[in-house]
């Protein structure tokens, strides 16, 4: 029998790295034979089933459940897919074997030849030319196998992976996102001297201080007489340390076979690396023959920097620094779990772009070339270990047939990443209790390591304040904002406080950001935070046959939103029985990496610059960064006046006619300074309200963005408006307002009247934070309109109505009257008691076909909402009516903008309608009805209306993450009892 089938891996903890190679931070990927394509593959029904003589093809890296097989993928977030329990995996497990042949070089004669497998999920075993090579586990770090002494160089050899999906590792692997099965990674084959780099660590401190240790062996068995390693930084060379004894181990015959080497150097004027200014320096290690000859080396890329927590503050290179975060999965909705490097730099770019400096990598260690992008475009990197046991935390915690998983998943983690500058702190893993496995994982690493902290959630059941060892920070997940502070005003806090997950971003979420980033930069104890996630992992799904796309599917989706006849795909959707539905749609950007609303919102939470105000000698400017300067930067003041010229009524005029500009001089700042510069405009007498924005862009190209690209637009309020409500209308009496007989406003570009509406479509916080539950049982969904009264006099009508709920009645009143060019609109909703937290106050109406365009005055000009509202600035927008509409992957209420002062609606041919409010108003504008996204589970099930469904909002609910973590703050919600609201309907 096969030895590794024997072993039954899948079922075995204490099975985890037969003939293994140790991990090491040496990077072979330069020089290496790339063995990704296509290989020969056989998806069987389980691990010990026999093979066929019938071979399709899979292409590596990929999962298979992305290639057109049966087994197809499935999403859980607590559960397991399955129901027996750990370490026992089911009967039936999904096991593909992928093989290829592999012509070795002849070159490579005499040399030591490697097999790396990137990653493969969950168990991998190794067969060449039929005889067996060694099995690993961790879906998520590469497995090393030595084949010299298996294959011959000038010679095919047959290489064979088998990769078995469900395995006792699947218990720790328990994460929130898509269960597949394949080889994620690349596969390559390379070769090595004999006498070989086994391992090199740096440390590099913010002073310049430069320590290279490396690790040397020989195949061939004891190290060769006078080996000798040399290095250079940058062109200059380093010294060796000539008092570190390289055979100072404790086994004699130990060094016999492994020899230690120290380099020391000490750069002048360093420069220092850290997120916003990622300076890095070239290093080379060598390791010689006796003859001098080189027979191998290693490259690194260096920053200088230190982390070191003092007090409750997390430092970099001395300065406390603000975490802005976002949890990462490797995620691609064509290929599943596996990302190119382009991919990878895409998402670095993106974040950069919107003011995010960090990345955990949630929830296990990410491709290698996920840190070298992190430390060329500067991002401080909370590395993960590849251990969440959700469904059996508890019992797992403390399971001695776990400890070796623990500590060897933590470790090989660390020797792998441990020369990033990226990377600051590390991370035991998510989600899987606490318990003895944690604290042995954690003696090693501090052993290893002691120069960055390390971090871990599931110590916080024992408080925050906690002296326990496995975590040096305070890091809850979706703990209250009020919470938080009261901790860092208790005098208790002991660590700094960093929120490993925040802000759940599923759906139409993320409201109170900004108050969370206002109380962190004003809260000594609070330094940021990690926002839950960067991706909708939707899945681009062909609707006529229920299955994932696959490879060929670039092309079929853009800008959020999929080709006729396909669809993004969550939980559910491939015909799985266990599965957590649309909860794996929880990120900032869509499936093809599209920005949601709250990437706008983030970017001017995160702004470099700020307008700190606005005073009698000028604007204050702020430097928010930590480091730099501002002369990186390029700015325009632009000027918005509500009443500079009033909006295009030809419906295709210039949005901007009320905006003037003008160039902007950045002061020279340093990080946290301010200065006043002069107002660069001379604001008109009578001009009303009046709001100025810096639009702030790269004065040249960055790494992560080309000249031009707009980095911020903070804004301040230079005038505010005069109050309209107590304006009386000037009614135009040669003018009837039309009204039917149901007390219903008659109008030629109203395809219905403005009712009340209460309700809106539930947002998915809304729906797993129980308000649409109870929204539903008072009946909002469904209410019936009942006329009380209707008075007419002078032209003006008065409609009194009544809508019954299961928590009372609501009292709506609406006065018509007619005024110059159309009709003023003054509303009256009184709510019982019981309606304590609504969705909505407001009236909704339809209007005729053909109006395409919505121009208007107020906050935009993406999608705004008030407890999210900080990234959008007031000023004068013009947006397609299709394109005002947010398609989160499960249809729901989106599209508003809030503070809106006025608006239109118009046709190409220059007719539609305008609306003035009262005052700044929570206003929507899409194709659907509440009812129309309420009814369907995806957009390709959506009918646009041909009309515009429009919204006008006395008072709106704010959005919250109660999907998972705190709701809205009560200053957000909508209350019981009175609110008024008045709007002027006029015909363009």
């Amino acid at each position: 029998m096969d030895p590794l089938l024997a072993l039954r891996p899948w079922e075995a903890p204490e099975v985890t790295s037969w003939r293994r190679l140790p991990m090491n931070a040496v990077d072979r990927r330069a020089g290496a034979l790339k063995l990704d394509g296509d290989w020969r593959f056989q998806l069987l029904p389980a691990p010990d089933a026999p093979l066929s003589d019938v071979w399709s093809s899979a292409y590596v890296p990929g999962v298979w459940t992305m290639q057109d097989t049966d087994d197809l993928p499935q999403y859980t977030n607590v559960r397991m897919p399955y129901t027996e329990f750990p370490p026992l995996s089911p009967a039936d497990n999904p096991t593909g074997v992928y093989e290829r042949a592999v012509d070795v070089p002849a070159e490579w004669t005499g040399r030591r030849i490697v097999l790396q497998v990137g990653a493969a999920e969950s168990v991998l075993l190794v067969h060449v030319d039929g005889r067996p090579v060694g099995i690993s586990k961790d879906s998520h770090l590469a497995a090393e196998f030595d084949l010299t002494e298996v294959v011959r160089s000038g010679e095919r050899a047959v290489v064979r992976l088998t990769v078995v999906k469900w395995s006792d590792a699947s218990h720790i692997e328990d994460q929130d996102q898509w269960w597949h099965g394949g080889i994620t990674r690349s596969v390559l084959l390379y070769a090595t001297d004999p006498l070989h780099l086994a391992d090199v660590t740096v440390r590099a401190g913010r002073y310049g201080d430069l320590r290279v240790d490396c690790r040397v062996r020989d195949a061939g068995g004891a190290l060769p007489e006078r080996w000798y390693v040399s290095g250079e930084l940058d062109g200059h060379l380093l010294t060796q340390d000539t008092g570190f004894d390289r055979d100072d181990v404790d086994d004699d015959r130990v060094s016999e076979f492994l020899g230690e080497a120290r380099l020391l150097t000490t750069v002048p004027d360093v420069r220092t690396w850290n997120a916003e200014t990622p300076e890095l320096y070239d290093l080379t290690v060598r390791l010689h023959r006796a003859d001098g000859t080189v027979a191998d080396a290693s490259h690194q890329r260096v920053g200088f920097r230190a982390v070191e927590i003092v007090g409750r503050d997390l430092l970099v290179n001395g300065e406390r620094v603000f975490v802005r975060g976002i949890n990462r999965h490797d995620f691609h909705p064509l290929t599943g779990r596996t990302v190119s490097y382009d991919d990878m730099r895409a998402d670095l770019v993106v974040l950069k772009r919107f003011g995010f400096n960090a990345i955990r990598t949630s929830h296990y260690p990410g491709d290698p070339a996920l840190y070298d992008l992190a430390d060329e475009l500067g991002f401080y990197v909370v590395d993960e270990a590849d251990i969440e046991s959700h469904d059996h935390a508890h019992e797992i915690a403390d399971d001695p047939r776990y400890l070796n998983a623990f500590v060897d998943r933590v470790s090989r983690m660390v020797l792998r990443d441990k020369n990033h500058p990226s990377v600051i702190i590390w991370s035991l893993g998510n989600e899987a209790d606490y318990g003895a496995n944690h604290d042995a994982a954690a003696g090693w690493l501090r052993r290893h390591d002691p120069t960055r902290p390390l971090q871990y959630e599931g110590a916080a059941k024992l408080g925050w304040a906690a002296p326990e060892l496995a975590s040096d920070i305070a890091c809850p997940m979706y703990a209250a904002l009020e919470d938080c502070v009261a901790h860092a005003l208790s005098g208790e806090q002991t660590k700094p406080l960093i929120q490993c997950e925040y802000s759940h971003a599923m759906g139409n979420s993320n409201g109170t950001l900004a108050d969370h980033w206002a109380a962190i930069e004003s809260t000594p104890g609070l330094q940021g935070g990690f926002i839950w996630e960067f991706w909708d992992h939707g899945i681009l799904q062909r609707v006529n046959d229920g299955r994932p796309v696959g490879r060929g599917g670039a092309g079929l989706y853009d800008n959020g939103v999929t080709s006729p006849g396909h669809r993004w795909a969550y939980g559910g959707d491939f015909g799985e029985r266990i599965h957590d539905g649309a909860f794996i749609a929880d990120g900032v950007v869509f499936p093809d990496r599209t920005p949601k609303p709250v990437m706008y919102e983030h970017r001017e939470i995160a702004a470099p610059v700020r307008l700190e105000c606005f005073r009698h000698e000028g604007i204050v400017i702020g430097n928010h960064q930590h480091f730099r300067g501002l002369d990186w930067l390029s700015a325009e003041w632009e000027l918005a006046l509500a009443d500079g010229g009033a909006l295009p009524v030809s419906g295709r005029g210039d949005p901007h006619l009320a905006t003037l500009t003008a160039p902007a001089e950045l002061p020279e700042l340093r990080p946290g300074e301010t200065a006043a510069v002069p107002l660069p405009f001379e604001l008109p007498e009578d001009g009303g309200e009046a709001w100025l924005t810096l639009r702030v862009t790269t004065a040249g190209d960055e790494p992560w963005a080309p000249r031009g690209t707009v980095v911020c637009l903070p804004q301040v309020r230079l005038r505010t408006a005069e109050p309209k409500r107590s304006a009386p209308a000037v009614q135009n009496r040669s003018v009837e307002v039309d009204v039917d007989g149901d007390g219903l406003l008659v109008h030629p570009l109203l395809a219905s009247a403005p009712v009340l509406s209460l309700w809106r479509a539930p947002t998915d916080n809304d729906e797993l934070g129980g308000m649409a539950l109870r929204w539903r049982a008072w009946g909002l969904d469904t209410l019936v309109r009942k006329v009380v009264d209707i008075r007419r006099a002078a032209g003006q009508v008065t409609v009194h109505a009544e809508h019954a709920t299961e928590a009372g009645v609501v009292s709506h009143v609406q006065v018509f009257t007619p005024v110059e060019g159309g009709i003023r609109v003054e509303e009256r909703a009184e709510l019982p008691e019981g309606l304590a937290d609504v969705a909505r106050v407001g009236s909704v109406f339809e209007t005729v076909a053909g109006l395409d365009l919505m121009e208007w005055y107020g906050q935009g000009p993406w999608e705004s909402y008030p407890d999210r509202a900080f990234g959008a600035p007031v000023a004068h927008h013009s947006v397609p009516v299709d394109e005002l509409f947010t398609p989160y992957l499960r249809p729901q209420e989106s599209g508003g903008r809030h503070g809106v002062r006025r608006f239109t609606l118009s046709a190409p041919d220059a007719t539609g309608l305008t609306v003035a409010l009262d005052e700044p108003r929570q206003v929507s504008v899409t194709r659907y009805r509440a009812e129309d996204l309420t009814a369907v589970t995806h957009h390709d099930e959506l009918v646009p209306r041909a009309g515009c469904v429009v919204h006008l909002d006395a008072a709106h609910r704010g959005l919250g993450t109660a999907s998972c973590g705190p709701d809205t703050s009560p200053s957000y919600l909508v209350p019981p009892g009175v609110h008024r609201w008045s709007w002027t309907l006029r015909a363009l």
